[in-house]
């Protein structure tokens, strides 16, 4: 709590003004409205003081627009002053849903499309800003991020890029690979993850999880996706295990070597609850394997906790898989982009990061600390307790009535 007194306590580097793209349209309204409810009921002294400019707003969101010209070229124009204020750029470039006109034709926009709207909106600060930030929770080209033969480094040339034409801080979540913040070494880059999110919405929709040695498991279906398996288990005190993917190198199928079988490392999952973890569902394939799997280990039930749902290959399989009882729930976040009819699954629970990006912001604007938001530990430990104690509180600590 030291760091919401250090917030208290500080004066933001300057007025704040949020550019939500089309893109991230539904979450960006979200966190602005988190931002102007928290900011109208504190510092009242000093709002609207000459020291903090616009500190409280009905909304901090910018009117820019990304036109398109009949061939497809585009431009970025802002329709209010941007001089001087503290710029936040929210995007979203795995939203398959926004289209565009070139030519005649309907174009859906591809994650490159989204980033040259992104380099297009930058361009049009023209200097003017007081700081350019960008919020790109699904990073762009995230798993193009080394090069093992002759190709290219997408990701590391996008970060070179962004920093090249001026911006501040880079903040995203859950990169498939955060050592690719190694190609942009003396710049700001901040990788955050949802633990907290994903065991308040499982513990939200499940009434009988007990969260012990005996009884629960954290699976890596890879070994990529080892490390935050290894730390959420160890946060939640339980044991881990690992699925090794075993791949045909003489063939690529769709851009990756088809997987062959999945090899499980670890303790015994017999009778247990067990809880896959991993960065993304992108067709969903690999996840459905291992817990079908799982189950055929007698594990007692699976849930798939994965920050990106992208789903690529539609939601047909997961349903079949439902049916099937391979899993019993899927969390993921609402960071990007989800088909609307997965909201109408009986298997979905939406872990939402909107108060956790607003939090995010309000920090950054204030120029403090941000131990509060990558240590989530005490928090996860605290809403454990309250569910083992059956205690007739809600997740954010008040209570209520049911």
């Amino acid at each position: 709590m030291s760091d919401y007194r250090a917030l208290n306590n500080a004066i933001p580097v300057a007025p704040l003004a949020l550019v939500v793209m089309k893109s991230a349209e539904s979450l960006g309204k979200d966190v602005d409205s988190i931002i102007s409810k928290k900011r109208k009921n504190s510092r009242e002294q000093f709002v609207n003081t000459p020291s903090i400019i616009d500190y409280y707003k009905k909304s901090y969101i910018v009117d820019v627009r990304c036109d398109r010209f009949g061939s497809g070229e585009g431009k970025a124009v802002f329709n209010e002053s941007i001089r001087g204020k503290d710029i936040y750029i929210l995007i979203d470039v795995c939203n398959n849903s926004i289209t565009y006109k070139m030519n005649g034709f309907t174009n859906y926009m591809s994650p490159d499309d989204h980033y040259q709207d992104l380099k297009r909106v930058i361009g049009a600060c023209a200097g003017k800003a007081r700081r350019i930030n960008v919020i790109m929770p699904f990073l762009y080209e995230g798993r193009q991020h080394k090069r093992s033969s002759r190709e290219s480094l997408d990701c590391a040339i996008m970060l070179d890029e962004l920093y090249n034409m001026g911006i501040d801080n880079f903040i995203t979540f859950d990169a498939h690979d955060p050592r690719v913040a190694n190609s942009i070494p003396i710049s700001g880059f901040d990788n955050y993850t949802p633990p907290y999110q994903f065991i308040k919405a499982l513990l939200s929709c499940e009434e009988d999880l007990i969260i012990d040695k005996e009884h629960l498991m954290v699976i890596s279906p890879d070994e990529g996706a080892l490390n935050r398996s290894v730390y959420f288990a160890n946060v939640l005190g339980v044991n881990t295990g690992m699925f090794y993917k075993r791949r045909d190198y003489t063939k690529v199928i769709n851009g990756k070597n088809p997987i062959v079988a999945h090899e499980f490392l670890g303790d015994g999952v017999d009778g247990k609850d067990v809880i896959i973890m991993d960065d993304m569902i992108s067709s969903g394939e690999s996840m459905i394997d291992t817990a079908r799997q799982l189950k055929g280990m007698n594990a007692k039930r699976v849930f798939i906790c994965c920050t990106f749902g992208l789903f690529t290959s539609g939601l047909k399989m997961f349903d079949e898989a439902y049916e099937k009882c391979y899993f019993e729930r899927v969390v993921t976040t609402n960071l990007n982009y989800l088909p609307p009819e997965i909201k109408e699954r009986p298997y979905y629970v939406e872990a939402d990061m909107s108060r956790f990006v607003a939090d995010v912001v309000d920090f950054m604007n204030h120029d403090v600390s941000m131990s509060y938001v990558h240590t989530p530990e005490d928090k996860i430990h605290d809403i454990i307790n309250k569910y083992n104690m059956r205690q007739n509180f809600d997740f954010d600590g008040e209570k209520h009535n049911g």
